[in-house]
């Protein structure tokens, strides 16, 4: 598993063993951060579930501003910690050690968040609900989700609205994007 472009472009970054944590497969990363390749410079990400800390870092490495990790599993906060430091990245980057759905509570707001939590857990419904009762995104942000393709995510409502679902095999990943606040676009200069 590599960065594949950017400042860290190349570098390997270390994965967990076993079967726990399932890391985002290289066809998914690249067809994911094609269709991001303009949303990600100068933005807040925030890598929720975030396994190995892969989706957050690309992203750094692309020039996002920053990015916070969320995970509850030790040491994979640990690895975290190790690949940021391999790709010298850990200057822009926060890991949070704790649970997905706390965190969801805290009310920081981002401009790119992806969720790719275990596929059979119920949690990607439940972080999309508290994604959007918190409305932790900014106007114009992206919700990333990684899921099974033969399973439809539901509608989430205004102002976020379902932009695309790439399929990759048996890998889906649905781009929510929230739309701007009327009133706050119409007093724009």
């Amino acid at each position: 598993m590599r960065v594949i472009t950017g400042s860290a472009r190349g570098r390997r970054l270390k994965e967990l063993e076993g079967m726990e944590t399932r890391p985002t497969t290289d066809r998914v990363k690249e067809g994911l951060f094609s269709a991001l390749q303009f949303d990600i410079e100068g933005r807040r990400v925030l890598d929720l579930f975030a396994g190995t800390g892969q989706l957050g870092i690309e992203c750094l490495s692309r020039g996002a501003a920053s990015a916070v990790f969320v995970e509850r599993r030790p040491d994979a906060v640990q690895l975290i910690r190790d690949n940021l430091r391999t790709t010298e990245l850990q200057d822009r980057a926060r890991v949070v050690a704790g649970e997905a759905m706390a965190f969801l509570e805290g009310r920081e707001k981002f401009d790119l968040v992806f969720l790719d939590p275990p596929y059979q857990s119920g949690l990607l419904e439940q972080a999309l609900d508290r994604l959007t009762r918190f409305d932790i995104l900014n106007p114009h942000g992206i919700i990333v989700a990684e899921h099974p393709a033969d399973r439809r995510l539901p509608p989430l409502p205004p102002p976020y609205r379902l932009r695309r679902t790439y399929r990759y095999g048996k890998i889906a990943v649905s781009l929510y994007r929230r739309e701007p606040d009327q009133e706050n676009e119409e007093q724009r200069p």
